[in-house]
């Protein structure tokens, strides 16, 4: 048995463990839902990041008619924080005192539902209280924690917000493209870049004064994720409009784009324009994952870019003219071998 198999096998062990030591728990909720007529279908999971949870298809929607999704899919954050609390130290996480619900598993570290939430964008969507915005977050609609009273697991990531230049109507339009240093094999490209291939971003400005930024971010070709049975590469996307008569962000939203392996090698190394123009159109299907409508200080947009794209360098690259200090020692030393 290799190192890989035996820790696999150790969590089913876990799991079975704790699903046995949970049954009261378990039963309980099952006895909270014994008039729906999902009770059946249920299933539950134990993972270590995030707890136990009940499993089905919308089970959000069964449960409760009080939140209703919008044409994206996404859910109003003042309605959710009006039927759910959250809890200290459980971003990610609303409760009814019945069940949790949670934040889409594709802001959960690569895209994995077992995984915890990638650092930090969710601790600084959870803390948003700002009466001027109006924001809209994807859920996980097909699972809850049941465990309500347990804890939360606790990851730290070494990554910061960026420095910006905060006079928006001054940068050019025009397109960037972004790429780690052409020296890295992919080992080192995961290591120090988050298995990030390039970073494309595009500026314009329209005829009503509004500054519209665009950006997509490209993992290495290895890194897919699984959507109904086909398998995409994910591009993470980013949309703003900037209002430069009133001097602040008017939308702000952030989406994964799925791409087929055609799609993906016929883009990945091109730009914007080629996406937009010509016989060659690229329209990726997209998943919302969170929206800002309102007045939205540059300061936050930079924020919730830098942890949207979690652990990409060349978010800081782009935004500070540098890589992180603790990526350029590291890059140091790899150039003193």
């Amino acid at each position: 048995m290799t190192i890989w198999e035996d820790y696999l096998k150790q969590l089913k062990e876990e799991e079975i463990n704790e699903l046995e030591k949970n049954n009261t728990l378990i039963e309980k909720f099952s006895s909270f839902i014994q008039n729906q007529n999902i009770c059946s279908k249920i299933t539950f999971h134990y993972k270590r990041p995030i707890g136990i949870v009940a499993e089905y298809s919308n089970i959000l929607g069964e449960l409760t008619t009080d939140i209703e999704q919008d044409k994206e899919g996404l859910f109003s954050w003042r309605k959710l924080q009006v039927f759910f609390e959250r809890k200290e130290f459980g971003s990610g996480f609303l409760t009814n005192g019945k069940y949790m619900i949670m934040a889409h598993e594709y802001f959960r570290r690569g895209y994995a539902k077992s995984n915890n939430y990638a650092p930090n964008f969710i601790d600084i969507f959870w803390a948003l209280n700002d009466e001027n915005i109006d924001a809209y977050i994807a859920l996980d609609i097909n699972r809850v924690r049941i465990d309500i009273d347990n804890g939360f697991y606790m990851e730290r990531d070494r990554w910061f917000g960026a420095d910006f230049n905060n006079d928006i109507q001054e940068i050019e339009d025009g397109v960037l493209k972004f790429r780690p240093p052409v020296n890295l094999d992919e080992t080192m490209i995961e290591m120090f870049f988050s298995s990030v291939y390039a970073l494309d971003i595009m500026w314009y400005t329209t005829s009503d004064n509004i500054k519209v930024f665009q950006a997509e971010e490209f993992k290495v070709d290895t890194v897919l994720i699984e959507e109904n049975g086909v398998k995409y590469h994910p591009v993470r996307y980013i949309h703003a409009e900037y209002d430069i008569k009133n001097n602040h962000f008017r939308h702000f939203d952030g989406a994964i784009e799925l791409y087929t392996s055609d799609e993906y090698f016929a883009r990945r190394d091109k730009n914007f324009n080629h996406k937009a123009k010509g016989i060659e159109q690229i329209k990726p299907n997209s998943i919302k994952l969170f929206k800002l409508n309102g007045e939205i200080s540059v300061d936050l947009w930079i924020e919730f870019i830098s942890h949207f794209l979690s652990a990409n360098p060349l978010v800081m690259e782009y935004f500070s003219g540098d890589y992180p200090q603790h990526i350029k020692e590291a890059l140091a030393k790899l150039d003193s071998l």
